[in-house]
Formats: C-alpha cells, structure tokens, sequence
C-alpha cells in the first residue's frame, strides 16, 4: 500500500510517537471501514505546537487559541438530510492521487488530553486523526444525527485498530 499521508512535522516531539506511520496506519483504517481502495487519495497533515494551531484557528474559524486538530476539506461532500453519510471521493491514480484535503494536530493539546482522560497519547492522537480524516471524506457533528454518524463511524474504525471507545 502506498503512503496515505503526507506528512510534515513542523515540532519535533512528533517524532516520538512516529506520527507518521500512525497517521498512515489510521488513514488505511479509514478508507477500509468507508469501502475505498487503499490507494489513490493523499492526505496534507502538519504536526504542529498549540503555537501555530492556534495561529492556524485564528485564521480559519476566527478562535485565536489552540485546539487538538483541524482539518480543511479539498471538496464538500456532505449530504443536505443530517444522519446521510456523505459522497464518498472517488479514487485518484497512483500518480495523481485524489487529494482529500489537510489535517493539523497540536502535540501540547492533544498530550494534555489524553493525560487528563487517562488515554495513551498514541490512542488518543490515533482518534483525532480518524476524527480529521472522517471530516475530509464529508462527515461532520453540528446535527444530531450526524454526530452519531460520525461517533459510530469513529467507534468502528479505532475498534479495528484496538483502541477502546473514546466515548464512553
């Protein structure tokens, strides 16, 4: 299978949870459970400080602080009736992959997390990124049944690669 995941890590702690194999791994996860072929789509993830998220969410949502992760859709592919799973993508080739979108994720916030929820940061960071990728395939929680659309979807996918239900 080829690299999901382009990614770059802007803070250098990253590398200790090798976040680059973890998003690759995550990212296969999730194309699997959605029925995609592992191939063909690229993902832009930046491994970053709560310094520059916060910079990033400042310009982009308007909420100069830092947050675990945010992700930027290459396309909309929500459905308008809430609780309808969105458009799935269609594939690219390998050597034009189609580009799904990108994913940041702050290691201060996502650490201080997964400490205060009793989690292993490497399953805590797994489930933001599931959290990321699901929203550039189309899924979202604003509605009630999209959230539990998304939840179960998410549940699903981490169950697959061992890590308990963050919601309960």
């Amino acid at each position: 299978m080829e690299q999901l995941v382009d990614t770059l890590i802007e803070d250098p702690r990253w590398k200790a949870l090798d976040l680059d194999a973890l998003s690759n791994r995550v990212a296969a996860a999730v194309l699997t459970e959605l029925g995609l072929p592992g191939d063909g789509y690229e993902i832009s993830l930046l491994g970053c400080a709560d310094r520059r998220i916060a910079e990033l969410n400042a310009d982009f949502r308007g909420k100069p602080q830092p947050t675990n992760v945010l992700s930027w859709p290459a396309e909309e592919r929500a459905e308008e009736a809430d609780g309808t799973p969105p458009r799935l993508p269609a594939a690219g080739t390998a050597d034009d992959p189609a580009e799904l979108g990108d994913i940041a994720i702050a290691w201060e916030t996502c650490m201080r997390e997964a400490e205060d929820q009793g989690k292993a940061p490497e399953h805590h960071v797994a489930h933001l990124l599931v959290h990321g990728i699901l929203h550039l395939i189309g899924f979202d929680h604003v509605r009630d049944r999209d959230a539990a659309l998304m939840e179960a979807t998410e549940v699903r996918i981490l169950a697959k690669l061992g890590i308990a239900d963050p919601y309960e």
